[in-house]
This record gives structure tokens, sequence and C-alpha cells, in this order.
């Protein structure tokens, strides 16, 4: 039994774990259980799951990128199996595992991870010139460039606004749709410059093209839905005990997360107050497991995209 060497696993474009002890520390708690890891990514949390893990454990991880699972070549591991699927289909894999309401923990490190940024042949980086593409996977759905080409100026500011949070929704939606009537979109910069100079306003230290191109990301991938069906399903798939950790990285996905482990928390609102029930009469499914955590100081300094990270996690409840 070995783990790959960092050096090895390290792909083309350097990938920083954000988190990476606290999510792995609330994660396992049973040495000998079976994990998931939802967002395999370039190894990182898997590697260390893999390390606290005794000879019986065992750790299931997915991913819908095929470089993802290019990289997960590098892992000797008997222990260990990957599937390239989306996370939102985790219930179906712990099935097919034959773990199904088995597993002791589900990690979910939400969002784009930095070799997709980095790789400007993934259209992710406003920074960097590259196809305008911001597909998780390459093979599926439409890009970028094709829905700025087809989509109308409406559903463009939508996009920005609803899932970019772009105050300015609708004059860069405008600037767009004008500049694709004299020529195409093709080129991450190229939309970027449309972007920064429609821009009438901008934040210090923040690229004017950021929230549009994060809304057009999470639109194109259907990151909210995935999230959305991923945590019902990891509520499922868990076995009683089991815990659930999450790593978001904006506040579109922290408040849905937040409002899954709440309500699960809190159970049936619709009793009346000062009925005595037990647990299980009002459906609570889930214990918080402390409060919020973000990245320290000297995790920010040493990777700057750990600083809008935010871990949250919970136990499932029942015998």
């Amino acid at each position: 039994m070995s783990l790959p060497d960092a050096d090895q696993a390290a792909a083309r474009f350097r990938h920083t774990s954000v988190l990476l002890d606290g999510a792995v520390d609330t994660l396992v708690h049973a040495p000998d259980g079976v994990y998931l890891d939802g967002t395999f990514g370039r190894g990182g949390h898997s590697r260390v799951i893999l390390e606290r893990l005794g000879d019986g454990g065992r750790l299931l991880a997915m991913d819908r990128d095929p470089q993802a699972i290019e990289a997960a070549d590098a892992f000797d591991d008997g222990r260990f199996q990957i599937t390239r699927q989306a996370f939102s289909q985790l219930g179906e894999f712990a099935r097919e595992q034959g773990v199904y309401g088995q597993l002791s923990g589900v990690l979910l490190d939400i969002g784009v991870s930095s070799p997709q940024l980095d790789d400007p042949e993934r259209g992710f980086s406003f920074m960097r010139d590259g196809p305008l593409d911001m597909r998780m996977d390459p093979t599926q759905g439409q890009s970028a460039a094709e829905f700025i080409a087809r989509a109308s100026e409406a559903d463009i500011a939508r996009v920005f606004k609803t899932y970019g949070e772009e105050r300015f929704a609708k004059r860069l939606a405008r600037a767009v749709v004008t500049r694709r009537g004299q020529t195409p979109f093709t080129r991450t910069v190229d939309l970027a410059e449309v972007l920064k100079t429609a821009h009438p306003a901008w934040e210090k230290g923040r690229h004017p093209a950021t929230k549009a191109f994060q809304g057009l990301r999470i639109y194109l991938n259907g990151e909210l839905d995935q999230l959305d069906a991923a945590l019902d399903a990891a509520l499922e798939a868990l076995a009683p005990g089991g815990h659930l950790v999450v790593i978001s990285f904006h506040s579109l996905e922290d408040r849905r997360v937040k409002r899954f482990i709440r309500h699960h928390v809190r159970g049936d609102t619709h009793v009346p107050r000062g009925m005595p029930l037990r647990d299980d009469q009002l459906n609570r499914r889930l214990e918080a497991l402390g409060k919020a955590q973000r990245a320290s100081v000297e995790e920010v300094a040493d990777n700057p995209r750990a600083r809008s990270a935010v871990m949250r996690a919970a136990r499932k409840l029942g015998a």
C-alpha cells in the first residue's frame, strides 16, 4: 500500500487544498470507515484522508473533470476508488459500491479548483487568455462562448445578476450584446476587456469582470443545483453518526449549505411550542459540528484563494 508522492501527483498547475487539516480532522472520526470525497480535484484532501485511514478503511472519490480523473492515476492504494461523475450523483455511486446509508463521512469542496483557473485552455480565468469555455466537464453542455453568442440580453443580465451578484448586470449585458453584433466572443480576455470597459464602478483589488465570470461559470455548470442535489444525497448516503463536511467559496453556496444544515438541525418547526417530543419525532436529522470555520491568517497569506473559504460540518443523527 503506498500513497502518491506530492511531487509526482502534482499536475501541470499547482493546487493547494483549502482548510485541509481542519476538514479532514472533522471528517475522519472512524479510521476503518468508508468515506467519500465528492470533489476530488487534484487529490489534496483525498491524500490526507487516506493517511488518516486504517487498513480497513476505504475512500471513494468523484469528479466530473477528466483532468482530475487523470490525476487520480497517481494514487496507488487499494483502499481508493474514483469515478467520473458529478457529486450530485454520489447517492448512485454509493449504491453501486454497496455502501448507501453506510458512509462514515462525505466531503464536498465546492467551486472551481486552482488548476482549472490557472490553465488558460479551460477558459475560466479573465486574467489569462484562452478559449471561452468554462465547463468543468468539457464534453458536456454548452460553452461560455456558445451561451454568449445565443442568449438574449435579458438572459445574460439574469446570469450576471443571479449567479454573479453583479450590480451592473444589465449594463454589462448590453455591452456584451452590442459587441457580439460586430464580432463573436471566442476568447476570455476579449470578454473581460468588454466587461471592464463597460463597468462603471470598480471595487478596489477586484477585476471588474470577476462577478460576471463567476455568474457564467456557476450557470453553465449548474453548480447550485448540483450542490442542492449533493447535499440531499449525502444526507441519505451517510450512516447514522456520519459526518458531512462542506467547504464553499462564496455566499451563494454558503447560504445554501447553512440553510440545509439549519433546516435538518431544527427538524419540524410546525410542532406547537412546548410540546414534549423526542428528536426522532421532530425529524431532526443533523447535529451541527461547531461553528463555521475560515482559513487562518497564515493559510490566506500562503494561498490568497482561501480568503473566502467557509467550512461547515454536521453529524447525522440516528441509532
